[in-house]
């Protein structure tokens, strides 16, 4: 089995604070196997983060947090961005359109971009996996409500820290059993469902941080681009 961080962010997401080096320097000390920088609405900080990646250690996924209409999908394995704006199904579309592999994150958590409350059960059991394991949490009941879906709709399951400052990355991992370790080889294990989580919540205090300078952050690139 290999141990996969699948959901986190570099300083070039709207809510993120460090480079890419930072993550993957965290991602080789606490022992992953692969790395997966998933930017919201970006792209780049991925693919440099996948060619660093063996440097480290580590299997670079590229991939990204995709903003549709009706909430966040993280895609993976792609090279190039899919667009924010597209309504749910158009967006998973786009993904496979680059035989990409679509997950969605933290379906049931409303405030946080879950499209649950905006696509039927259908529509969500149609992505190639759900993350029913988001580290970010306060109770707990959302990730519940996402492995209930999961379980009921045979659909595969994901976990992640999705770390928004570097010492974050590796607080949730999905546990792949690939047949080699590549990055084709993690996304076809993941497909397949032969994954398991594995998570500890991330503190309170580091949540709470976490979104207090995201949002500094948020402010000052309006600021900036007033100016």
């Amino acid at each position: 089995m290999l141990s996969v961080e699948l959901h986190s962010h570099s300083a070039l997401s709207h809510d993120g604070r460090d480079p890419v080096d930072m993550l993957l320097e965290q991602a080789a000390a606490v022992g992953l196997d692969a790395l997966a920088v998933t930017d919201h609405d970006e792209l780049s900080a991925s693919l440099e983060a996948a060619a660093l990646a063996d440097d480290y250690g580590l299997v670079g996924i590229p991939g990204m947090e995709v903003t549709s209409t009706a909430g966040h999908v993280l895609a993976f394995g792609i090279e190039r961005a899919v667009p924010a704006g597209l309504d749910f199904d158009e967006t998973l579309d786009r993904i496979h359109d680059q035989d990409g592999l679509a997950v969605v994150p933290h379906p049931f958590q409303k405030s946080r971009h879950g499209v649950a409350p905006h696509v039927t059960d259908e529509q969500l059991a149609t992505a190639d996996a759900i993350e029913v394991y988001n580290s970010r949490l306060l109770t707990g009941r959302s990730n519940r409500q996402a492995e209930r879906f999961a379980v009921n709709r045979g659909v595969p399951m994901t976990a992640g820290s999705d770390a928004h400052i570097a010492e974050m990355v590796g607080q949730a991992v999905t546990e792949v059993g690939a047949v080699e370790r590549s990055v084709d080889a993690i996304l076809e294990a993941v497909r397949a469902g032969r994954t398991s989580v594995v998570g500890k919540r991330t503190p309170w205090r580091i949540s709470l941080r976490q979104a207090a300078g995201g949002a500094k952050r948020r402010i000052g690139r309006r600021v900036g681009e007033f100016l």
